[in-house]
């Protein structure tokens, strides 16, 4: 069985407290060997370490790596002492990286030029934390490419990392991987209809990009029970991104699923 490396996961969340350990082992089952715990709020930063915990202390799940940090889209409910927290968490605890963070303008709100101007500041704050605990960053980037490459850039990020459920174009696609950055591939690569994310990862090839589920979001298509409400996903079901991803690049599953494992473990500075 092919080993597998689930870059996104929001596996802490309430939607998982009655069957998380269940989940766990049905993941390592079908090949998810590590899973990394993101963060987004300083309110659930307790809950986030205290899963990454109990998910390592089981025997036959997945190893959790923690990636604690402050969402764009949360902008709102995020002050300047929760920097503060997360720098103490990452003084503290073998985090593996820093996300999600970035720039999110889907909602018109956000679009204000003082809540935009909010967003870019505590994104910089946290490239500069990562810059100076050297770690990779998991970038949420949600209709603001170019805000977010130029932001890299004048930071002179180094520290690459995983441009998280990628849904931009080529040419974006292309300014990422320049800077370092692989792209993370969700359950969305399992929809024929994505056919701009179909291109994207057609054209920039194998060896820049990553796996996620992103999970209780992202489903794929084939794991969805109903068109009316959401099905939640969990990481067990990344083998089915694997095989949509495999699928669109005309790839044998076992090759590719190595080259994606050599990519994480690159992404993440992490040993093979």
């Amino acid at each position: 069985m092919v080993s597998l490396f689930d870059t996104h996961t929001h596996f802490d969340v309430p939607d998982f407290d009655h069957d998380r350990e269940q989940l766990a082992y049905a993941s390592k089952a079908a090949g998810v060997e590590h899973l990394v715990l993101i963060g987004f709020l300083q309110s659930r930063f307790k809950d986030l370490l205290q899963t990454h915990h109990f998910i390592n202390q089981l025997d036959n799940a997945p190893q959790s790596h923690l990636a604690p940090g402050l969402h764009p889209f949360y902008i709102e409910q995020h002050q300047p002492e929760h920097l503060q927290d997360l720098e103490q968490l990452l003084s503290t605890e073998p985090c593996i990286a820093i996300g999600e963070i970035g720039l999110d303008t889907f909602d018109k709100r956000h679009k204000q030029p003082e809540l935009f101007q909010k967003q870019k500041d505590f994104f910089a704050a946290q490239l500069e934390l990562a810059q100076q605990f050297d770690k990779p960053v998991l970038l949420h980037i949600r209709k603001s490419h170019a805000d977010v490459l130029q932001i890299l850039k004048q930071h002179q990020f180094k520290q690459s990392g995983i441009a998280h459920a990628f849904g931009g174009g080529i040419e974006e696609a292309k300014a990422f991987i320049k800077l370092g950055f692989k792209l993370g591939i969700t359950g969305q690569i399992t929809n024929p209809n994505a056919k701009k994310l179909h291109q994207v990862v057609q054209q920039v090839g194998p060896e820049h990009l990553v796996l996620e589920t992103d999970c209780p979001d992202m489903t794929p298509l084939c794991c969805q029970h109903s068109t009316e409400q959401r099905t939640r996903n969990t990481p067990a079901n990344l083998p089915y991104v694997l095989q949509g991803l495999a699928k669109s690049l005309h790839m044998d599953q076992d090759e590719l699923a190595q080259q994606l494992w050599k990519n994480t473990h690159q992404a993440l500075h992490l040993a093979i």
